[in-house]
C-alpha cells in the first residue's frame, strides 16, 4: 500500500496524537548570525532570524543552502558568528561554545534519506531514542507512526517501501526526538505532487502542536508557494531576500533569482524615455522592440535586465485593437512544443521569446512555425532586475 492510499483519519484523531507529544517548551526562534569562509573564494554569511514554522531557503547550486543547514546542525564548524534556538546556545565562537550534533538536539532529513536498510520502520524511528525507558520508546514511536500515517508499515523495512512511505519514516525518524529545529534538505524531491503534498499536511499538522522552526532547502518554485510561510533567498552565502513566498519570487530583484521563480524570459533592455506622468518607462529590446515597463531609478540610455513569465504573455492571430495592455510585439512562430497540459510557443520579436498557452487555445489558434503572430505583455508583467 503507498503512502497515498493510507486511510485518512479524522482531523480530531491527527490532533490527538499530535498534541500527546507535543513540547512543552514555548515556541522559540532560530536565531543565525553565521561566517564561514571556504578555499576559492566563497564565503557563508548569515544573520537572520527563523520563527517557529515552516521557513524555505531557496537559491541556486551553490549558494551554501547545505552548509548553512550543516552549521545548525553541528556538522560543520563556522569560522565566527552565534546560533541559538531561544535560549540554547549552540554555536557561539566569542564564548568558545559550540555544541556537538548530538547535544544540539536537531532533526535532520536527507535528500537520501538515510534510512537503515537492514532495520524496519519502526526500528529506524526507535534509533533517535535508543536511550529511553522501553515503555517510553513504545509510545513515542507509537504516536508518530500514527501521525505520519505510517502504523501499519512498522514491521518492514526501507526495500519494502515507495518512496513516499520512505520519506515519512525518514521524517518521523527526525521528529520522535522532539527536536528544537528541523532541518529537511530537498527530502521530497523525488515525490510526485500529491504524495509531497500529503506529508506536508501531516507535518503541519504535527507542527501546529509542537512550534519549532523548519528548515526546508529546495530548488522547485512549485514547493516555495505550496509549503513555505515564509522564504529565504540565498546567493552567493548571503540572504538577498526575506518575506513570504509571494513577496520573494513574484517581483524578484536579482536574475538568477528569477530564473529559478521561473521567469522564462530575461531580456536586455536599453532606456529609451522615461514616462514619469504615468510611472512607466519606455525601452527598447533587440534591435527595435519597444516595450514599456514600470518606471524604476535608471538613466536614459542604461541597459537593464527585464524578466517577462511565459505564462504571462498572450498569444494572437490578429492585430489586437482596444486593449489596455501597451505592449503588442509583432513576430512569427519559431516552434510549438507541448508540456504535459501546457504548450509552449517560441515567438521571433527580433529577440526570441517564449510564451505558455493551453491545449485548446493551441488548437483554436492553430499555431505552427512560421505564422505571424502578435504578444501582447502588460507593463505590470515586466520586472526589472539586477544581473
Amino acid at each position: 500500500m503507498s503512502a497515498s492510499e493510507l486511510p485518512v483519519r479524522s482531523p480530531e484523531v491527527k490532533s490527538q496524537a499530535a498534541k500527546s507529544d507535543a513540547q512543552t517548551l514555548p515556541a522559540q526562534p532560530l536565531n543565525l548570525n553565521v561566517r564561514k569562509a571556504f578555499a576559492g573564494g566563497f564565503a557563508l554569511d548569515v544573520n537572520v532570524s527563523i520563527a517557529p514554522g515552516i521557513t524555505i531557503l531557496f537559491g541556486p547550486s551553490g549558494a551554501g543552502k547545505t552548509t548553512l543547514l550543516d552549521c545548525i546542525a553541528g556538522l560543520t564548524t563556522p569560522d565566527a558568528g552565534r546560533i541559538a534556538v531561544g535560549e540554547k546556545i549552540f554555536f557561539d565562537q566569542a564564548h568558545a561554545i559550540n555544541l556537538s550534533p548530538q547535544k544540539r538536539n536537531t532533526g535532520y532529513v536527507f535528500q537520501d534519506l538515510a534510512l537503515f536498510p537492514h532495520f524496519s520502520a519502526e526500528q529506524n524511528i526507535e534509533f533517535g531514542i535508543s536511550q529511553l525507558p522501553a515503555d517510553e520508546r513504545r509510545e513515542k514511536v507509537r504516536a508518530i507512526l500514527e501521525s505520519f500515517r505510517i502504523g501499519p508499515l512498522s514491521s518492514r523495512k526501507p526495500q519494502e517501501l515507495s518512496g513516499g512511505e520512505k520519506q515519512r519514516v525518514a521524517v518521523a525518524r527526525a521528529l520522535v526526538t522532539n527536536p528544537r529545529v528541523l532541518l529537511l534538505d530537498e527530502p521530497l524531491a523525488a515525490l510526485d505532487a500529491a504524495t509531497k503534498s500529503k506529508i506536508i499536511e501531516d507535518l503541519r499538522e504535527w507542527n501546529n502542536a509542537h512550534q519549532i522552526p523548519i528548515v526546508y532547502v529546495t530548488h522547485s518554485r512549485e514547493e516555495v508557494f505550496a509549503l513555505g510561510e515564509r522564504a529565504l533567498i540565498l546567493e552567493n552565502g548571503k540572504i538577498t531576500a526575506q518575506g513570504t513566498p509571494h513577496e520573494v519570487l513574484s517581483a524578484p530583484r536579482r536574475e538568477t533569482v528569477a530564473q529559478l521563480a521561473g521567469f522564462e524570459n530575461i531580456l536586455d533592455a536599453t532606456v529609451l524615455t522615461l514616462n514619469e506622468d504615468r510611472g512607466t518607462m519606455t525601452c527598447q529590446i533587440g534591435a527595435s522592440i519597444l516595450l514599456e515597463t514600470p518606471l524604476v531609478r535608471a538613466a536614459i540610455g542604461e541597459t537593464l535586465r527585464v524578466g517577462i513569465r511565459a505564462g504571462d504573455i498572450l498569444i494572437s492571430t490578429i492585430l489586437p485593437m482596444g486593449l489596455s495592455a501597451r505592449n503588442i510585439l509583432p513576430g512569427d512562430v519559431v516552434s510549438v512544443e507541448r508540456r504535459d497540459m501546457i504548450v509552449a510557443a517560441k515567438v521571433n520579436c527580433g529577440v526570441e521569446m517564449e510564451a505558455h498557452l493551453t491545449l485548446a487555445a493551441r488548437d483554436s489558434l492553430a499555431l505552427e512555425p512560421g505564422r505571424e503572430v502578435w504578444l501582447v505583455v502588460k507593463t505590470h508583467s515586466c520586472h526589472l532586475m539586477q544581473g
